[in-house]
C-alpha cells in the first residue's frame, strides 16, 4: 500500500513538474506570465523592439540623416543593401564579404525593407509575432555572420561572441512565446482569426 501511494505521489509530481515546463498551445500571455511587473515589462519590450525594426526602415527610405543620409534614401534611388554589403569594412573585409555582396541592391533591396517594414509593425501591433520573430531571427543571425569576426574594426567592442543581434533575436522569440503581444496589442484578436496555436499568431 504505501509503496502504490509513493508511485501515485511521484507520478502526480511528474505530471505538475510536465504542465510547468511545457506551455500548453493556445495560451495566453497572463497564463504563461503570471507577475503583472514581468507582463508590462514585456509590454514595453515589445514596442522599444518594434521601433528598433521599424526606425531603420524609415530612415533608410526617407534619408532621415541618421544612418542614411538625404541624397541615398531610397526614395532618392539609394540601395538600403549596397552600403552595408558593398562598402562597410566590416562586411567587406570579413570572410564571408564576398558571399554577401551578391545580395547587394535591387531584389534584395525590396527583400530587405519588407523585412524591416513587417517585422517592426508586427511586433508594434502584436500580431503575426511567431512569424516576425522568426523572421527577425533569420536577419539578424544573417546581418551577425556578415560582419563576423565581430569587434575587429575596434569601434568599442568588448565581445568577440555576441553582439546586439544575439540580443533582438532572442528578444523576439521571448516576446512571441510569451503571446506578449495579447496586452495592449492585437495578439488576442489575431489569435481568434488565425487560430490559437497556428505560427501566423
Amino acid at each position: 500500500m504505501a509503496t502504490t501511494k509513493h508511485h501515485e505521489a511521484v507520478r502526480a509530481h511528474d505530471t505538475t513538474r510536465t504542465h510547468d515546463l511545457d506551455v500548453r498551445e493556445g495560451a495566453h500571455l497572463e497564463e504563461v506570465v503570471g507577475n503583472p511587473v514581468a507582463r508590462w515589462a514585456l509590454v514595453a519590450l515589445r514596442f522599444v523592439l518594434g521601433f528598433t525594426f521599424l526606425w531603420p526602415f524609415l530612415d533608410k527610405l526617407f534619408g532621415l540623416g541618421y544612418g542614411t543620409p538625404a541624397e541615398n534614401a531610397w526614395v532618392n534611388g539609394g540601395s538600403p543593401t549596397t552600403g552595408f554589403l558593398t562598402k562597410n569594412p566590416a562586411v567587406v573585409e570579413g570572410p564571408f564579404g564576398d558571399f554577401f555582396a551578391n545580395f547587394a541592391g535591387g531584389f534584395w533591396d525590396y527583400l530587405f525593407m519588407g523585412g524591416l517594414l513587417g517585422i517592426g509593425v508586427a511586433v508594434l501591433l502584436g500580431a503575426g509575432m511567431k512569424i516576425a520573430a522568426w523572421s527577425g531571427t533569420l536577419l539578424m543571425a544573417l546581418m551577425y555572420l556578415a560582419e563576423l569576426p565581430i569587434g575587429r574594426d575596434g569601434e568599442g567592442f568588448t565581445n568577440p561572441i555576441f553582439d546586439s543581434h544575439w540580443i533582438e533575436a532572442l528578444a523576439l522569440i521571448v516576446l512571441a512565446y510569451t503571446f506578449s503581444g495579447d496586452k495592449l496589442g492585437l495578439g488576442r484578436w489575431w489569435s481568434r482569426i488565425v487560430g490559437e496555436d497556428s505560427i501566423l499568431r
